[in-house]
């Protein structure tokens, strides 16, 4: 058993307006940082190009029209007030959708223990039908979605440490008994979403709000006292991780303050919790991170305890 890594070249074909912080050098500084030779083991893959139906899983067919119509020839074409497109775009957003499929297949087929989908653009703020905070399709509610339809999984986590509240993932998984989506949060912050009072349809719907400059302490207390053993007692078949990194203290977007090294907390803590629940299966897929520095280095080190479960 080992770890798997997604990404592929056409995520880099995403090209956002200069001074744009979701930035083609954002997944420059991860693939970067997982060339150190601690990384020789992972599995690479290439991500492979996810189907117009599994899109279809979490969004109708007006809202993958919508984007797959909405990708200019040449120059960038605005979508939503923080939200662009580009020529490459789309096949980037669908690599994202295929590497995520993929990184569940491999998970529930035995080939891998845990993987990392290293794409972009992101996914969680992306809504049923309302592309939006720089996503244009909901990865980790596709991967969800797919778990349960594909292969009749019954109980699916979905754990959100990103600063900004997944309210994507909330509204696609609302209605939906079958999955539980918890995240901490800083707020307020954008989108605004996120209150403890939402709860979902089926109370499958945690969420955790740390307020700004609340550090380190706060987040392990949310995570170690209430969000994960929540998780646990749900009894996850399989845990998806949407793992953003601008909670980092050297973050431009948000202020709570985490450090590098909560990050690998975090991490380790969610696989003791996953080996507990559902024999370490856990699909991470990249969503925010803004500061390359700490990008690159927060994301190393939530692979390398990836990986340290994965052997």
């Amino acid at each position: 058993m080992t770890t798997a890594l997604y990404t592929h070249p056409d995520c880099d074909a995403h090209v956002t307006p200069p001074g744009h912080p979701e930035q083609v050098a954002r997944l420059a500084a991860v693939r970067r940082a997982l060339e150190a030779p601690d990384f020789d083991a992972l599995d690479r893959r290439d991500a492979p190009v996810g189907k117009e139906a599994h899109v279809r899983l979490a969004h109708p067919l007006a809202h993958f029209d919508r984007i797959r119509t909405a990708e200019p020839e040449s120059g960038i074409a605005q979508i939503d007030p923080d939200t662009s497109m580009s020529p490459g775009s789309f096949q980037a957003a669908m690599r994202g959708v295929g590497a995520n499929i993929a990184a569940v297949d491999a998970v529930l087929s035995g080939e891998v223990r845990n993987a990392f989908v290293a794409c972009r653009p992101p996914g969680h703020h992306a809504e049923k039908a309302k592309p939006m905070g720089f996503c244009l399709f909901a990865n980790a509610a596709i991967a969800a979605r797919y778990a349960m339809e594909e292969y009749g999984l019954g109980r699916v986590a979905i754990l959100d440490f990103d600063v900004h509240h997944g309210n994507g993932t909330q509204d696609v998984l609302w209605n939906e008994s079958r999955a539980l989506f918890a995240s901490t949060h800083e707020m307020p912050l954008y989108p605004g979403t996120g209150a403890r009072h939402e709860a979902g349809a089926f109370d499958q719907v945690v969420n955790a709000p740390l307020a700004s400059g609340s550090g380190s302490a706060l987040m392990r207390e949310a995570w170690g006292e209430f969000i994960l053993p929540k998780a646990e007692a749900w009894e996850p078949e399989l845990i998806i991780v949407s793992a953003g990194f601008d909670a980092h203290g050297d973050d431009p977007l948000a202020s709570l303050n985490w450090t590098t090294e909560d990050f690998g907390w975090l991490t380790e803590k969610l696989l003791q919790t996953a080996e507990r629940a559902c024999e370490g299966r856990v699909v991470s897929t990249l969503e925010g991170g803004y500061d390359l520095d700490a990008l690159g280095k927060s994301a190393a080190l939530h692979v390398k305890t990836l990986m340290e479960h994965g052997a």
